[in-house]
């Protein structure tokens, strides 16, 4: 999947963890104190971290295909 664009996993896990990161910035401006039962907080924080990482990985996937399917477009046509 990543091979043809990344041949160092550190680019891999730099996407990876700066993407969870933003997507982590980004939900912060959510107020979610309304959807969480009294007395769970800790389960909310842990929720709003695996949702964050979830959506980060994800983007982080995306953001990693679209590069690989850039280069080989460039390839094809060279």
């Amino acid at each position: 999947m990543y091979n043809i664009i990344m041949e160092s996993p550190y680019v891999i896990i730099i996407s990876h963890l700066l993407f969870i990161v933003i997507t982590f910035w980004s939900l912060q401006a959510i107020n979610y104190e309304k959807f969480i039962k009294k007395n769970h907080v800790t389960q909310a924080r842990l929720l709003f971290v695996i949702i964050s990482i979830v959506l980060g990985y994800t983007l982080s996937n995306f953001f990693l295909d679209y590069l690989a399917a850039s280069k080989q477009l460039i390839n094809f046509f060279n």
